[in-house]
């Protein structure tokens, strides 16, 4: 294990025990909803199920799909239909929630 892993298994653990990942989910989910990122998923989704065809497509097709696009990795055929601006999570959303790991560990400093 490198000690990058190492690093991050530590911060998950902490996160968990103490509570922290879920409440950063639940704002995270939050935000993404507040800022359309989730409307935008969704529609690619249907996007998808309308070209292949609802019998056709399966839950792995649509991950395939919408997984690069949802981060920001722009690589599917779709892509052009999601703006590149909508498709990646807003930079104020991954600041705050960089805010709040930052501050939860300086808080819990041990």
């Amino acid at each position: 294990m490198t000690k990058e892993s190492k690093i991050r298994a530590t911060v998950n653990q902490k996160l968990t025990e103490m509570g922290e990942r879920e409440r950063l989910k639940e704002l995270l989910r939050a935000k993404l909803t507040e800022c359309g990122w989730k409307d935008q998923m969704k529609a690619h989704c249907k996007e998808v199920i309308k070209d292949k065809g609802l019998e056709q497509v399966t839950v792995e097709d649509l991950v395939v799909e919408i997984t690069p696009i949802g981060r920001g990795h722009l690589t599917s055929s779709r892509a052009v239909l999601i703006s590149p601006a909508k498709a990646l999570v807003p930079d104020s959303v991954k600041k705050e929630l960089l805010h709040r790991i930052t501050a939860f560990f300086a808080q819990h400093a041990t």
